[in-house]
């Protein structure tokens, strides 16, 4: 990703909240690990959740 397309993404960001669709999940030692996509953006991230009491947490930067 080149800096202008990091920079753009960053500005889009800043103008809404993400809605995270799961398009995808399994389950690892570690907890499960969802991949997610923005319904508006259509960005995509890696999260884990831990344990099924707890909310997902980021693994990676938001990618699109």
């Amino acid at each position: 990703m080149t800096d202008s397309a990091i920079e753009q993404s960053q500005r889009h960001d800043a103008l809404h909240e993400h809605g995270w669709l799961t398009e995808s999940s399994h389950q690892t030692s570690e907890g499960r690990v969802i991949y997610v996509r923005c319904a508006e953006c259509g960005v995509r991230r890696v999260d884990l959740q831990p344990h099924p009491l707890l909310p997902p947490q980021s693994l990676s930067r938001e990618q699109g």
